[in-house]
């Protein structure tokens, strides 16, 4: 089977982002099916440190990689970032009409990434799935970022088209997959969440290869990016705590970039932050296990809107893997997970003081902790692993194709 995959933020291990297309992909193609990712290059992406033509060819454990050399990233001005979007989908279009596929899968957001895929659709007669990461228009709208009428009646017509053009809709999470359902009504919808990788997150830890500092401490570690929906103000707000508490074995940990990134930086040196809340750079994800490993929590802060109670966020499923007990703040799928499960807490979007007092009591309650991180290991192992998910997400590509 040859499938043909658009998806803007394409990264292996080498990079400082997801690897759920890459790990997918190398699997499929390791059975015997031929894929190639159309992708642009993400700014925490392994492809950035390439020197790239504007359109270039790679491969990577046997999967095609055509990359269009459009950068992207989370700190550019949103007339930018809608900008890169459109000249990456507009120039897929001719690899969507061209290029020989079985079916051809655009993972969204931005939801922009539906354009070659309802060229290949509409123009060719492809079969055509519609990868859900992000519920796009609704999670811009509900942040207040899109405020214009009009454009917000175009981005939820051409949510809408995508639906209904789509053979198969897949969702990153329980929560989507649900609003998908009930919203588009769409008879062809599945789950396939975010993947952990216990090969890489699961291995031995070994506190001595953190940095000497970093060996003798309790820290909550957070991962990814820095900005106002991950309500990284939070986890500031709860170093402060920590000094103002006089508690001084346990620091915030946050390794990633974004927008918020120097202004924290400067807000924690002004308030004399340093031995509580640190701010470390991006690095490769096979550099982050060993932070992951060793965390007293792994923190998943976000901000308090209904429509990012449906996230499947990376370091979850990491945090799984790696087994440390996760403290989040949403109030859907994820919340359900942890609490069925018992392998982390639920607090509530802006109480540090809550979110402290489960650090405190993972630090004086080890075994329990311990217990926490073994039951999530356990999910990552029998539900959650890269490739039961990557073959549950080929089976319903594989539906579809014979189906024709």
């Amino acid at each position: 089977m040859k499938i043909l995959y658009f998806y803007q933020y394409y990264t292996t291990p080498e990079g400082s982002y997801g690897t759920r297309v890459h790990e997918f992909a190398k699997q499929w193609v390791s059975q015997g099916h031929e894929v190639t990712v159309i992708t642009s290059v993400y700014y925490k992406s392994d492809l950035r440190h390439k020197h790239l033509r504007f359109i270039d060819n790679l491969e990577y454990d046997g999967v095609k990689v055509k990359v269009l050399n459009i950068q992207i990233s989370n700190k550019q001005s949103i007339f930018k970032r809608i900008t890169t979007f459109l000249l990456y989908s507009i120039l897929s279009i001719w690899y969507a009409i061209t290029m020989p596929a079985d079916i051809v899968v655009a993972s969204s957001g931005p939801i922009t990434v539906g354009i070659p895929g309802l060229a290949a659709r509409y123009l060719r007669g492809r079969k055509f799935a519609f990868e859900v990461r992000d519920l796009w228009p609704e999670v811009i709208v509900g942040l207040g970022v899109m405020k214009n009428g009009i454009m917000i009646k175009i981005a939820y017509w051409f949510e809408k088209t995508c639906y209904k053009a789509a053979d198969l809709v897949i969702g990153l999470s329980p929560g989507m997959t649900s609003w998908i359902k009930d919203q588009h009504y769409h008879p062809n919808t599945i789950s396939v969440t975010n993947a952990a990788d216990n090969n890489l997150f699961g291995g031995k830890r070994d506190r001595a290869q953190l940095p000497e500092w970093a060996q003798d401490i309790h820290y909550a570690l957070y991962t990814g990016n820095i900005g106002e929906v991950n309500n990284s103000y939070l986890l500031f707000n709860t170093a402060k705590l920590i000094k103002n508490s006089n508690i001084d074995n346990i620091q915030i940990i946050l390794i990633g970039d974004g927008q918020l990134k120097e202004e924290l930086e400067l807000a924690a040196k002004n308030e004399g932050l340093e031995d509580t809340f640190k701010i470390l750079e991006l690095m490769p994800k096979k550099d982050l296990v060993i932070w992951v490993q060793n965390a007293l929590a792994s923190v998943i802060p976000l901000k308090g809107v209904k429509v990012i109670d449906t996230s499947s966020p990376n370091k979850l499923f990491d945090s799984f893997a790696a087994g440390v007990p996760v403290i989040q703040n949403t109030k859907g799928w994820i919340k359900e997970e942890l609490e069925r499960y018992e392998s982390g807490f639920t607090v509530p979007h802006n109480s540090p003081e809550q979110l402290l007092n489960k650090l405190i009591y993972l630090r004086d309650h080890p075994q329990e902790a311990k217990k926490m991180g073994k039951k999530g290991q356990e999910r990552a192992l029998n539900y959650y692993d890269k490739k039961i998910l990557a073959d549950k997400m080929l089976k319903g590509l594989k539906t579809l194709v014979t189906s024709s």
